[in-house]
C-alpha cells in the first residue's frame, strides 16, 4: 500500500464554468485554467501519481500542450488511472477537501462522490469529499480562488 497527497488551486474568473469532482456547479465564476480547471480532480491526479512516484499532473498533461486545452479533467483522471495500472497500482480510497467561499457545495457532494466512484472504479463509500471556506482569509476567502486537497491510498494490483 502507498499513500499520496495532492493539492491544486485556481483563480476564479468570469466566463468559465465551475466544475468540481466532475460535476458542473452553477456559479458566476469558474477556474482560470488550461483544461476545465477541476481543482478537485487535479488534486486527486497529483495524489495518485505521487503515491506511485510517477511525477505530477504537469509532467503528464502539460499546459503547454494544446491537446489538453479545455479538456475534461475526468478524461485526464482516466488517463492517470491507466498510467497507474500500467505501473501495477490501483486506487483503494480517497479523502479530499475543497475550499471555496461560494457557492455552498453541500448539495453537490454526493454527485461528486458518485462521479469520482464511476471514474476511479472504487465504491462511493471509499471516497470522501468535504467542503470548507477560508472565513474571508486570503484570495480564496475573498471568493477569488478555489483550492482542493486530496489524499489517496493505492495498492499494487
Amino acid at each position: 500500500m502507498r499513500i499520496g497527497f495532492g493539492y491544486d488551486c485556481h483563480n476564479l474568473v468570469p466566463g468559465r464554468a465551475l466544475v468540481l469532482g466532475g460535476v458542473h456547479i452553477p456559479n458566476g465564476l469558474g477556474p482560470e485554467a488550461h483544461s476545465d480547471g477541476d481543482a478537485l480532480i487535479h488534486a486527486l491526479i497529483d495524489a495518485l501519481l505521487g503515491a506511485c512516484a510517477l511525477g505530477d499532473i504537469g509532467r503528464h498533461f502539460p499546459p503547454s500542450d494544446e491537446q489538453f486545452r479545455d479538456i475534461s479533467s475526468r478524461i485526464l483522471l482516466g488517463r492517470t488511472l491507466r498510467i497507474l495500472s500500467e505501473a501495477g497500482f490501483r486506487p483503494r480510497n480517497a479523502d479530499s477537501t475543497i475550499i471555496i467561499e461560494s457557492p455552498r457545495l453541500a448539495p453537490y457532494i454526493d454527485r461528486m462522490r458518485s462521479s469520482l466512484s464511476a471514474d476511479m472504479g472504487i465504491p462511493a463509500a471509499a471516497i470522501s469529499v468535504k467542503a470548507k471556506t477560508k472565513e474571508g482569509l486570503g484570495p480564496t476567502g475573498r471568493g477569488r480562488a478555489v483550492e482542493a486537497y486530496a489524499v489517496v491510498l493505492v495498492e499494487e494490483s
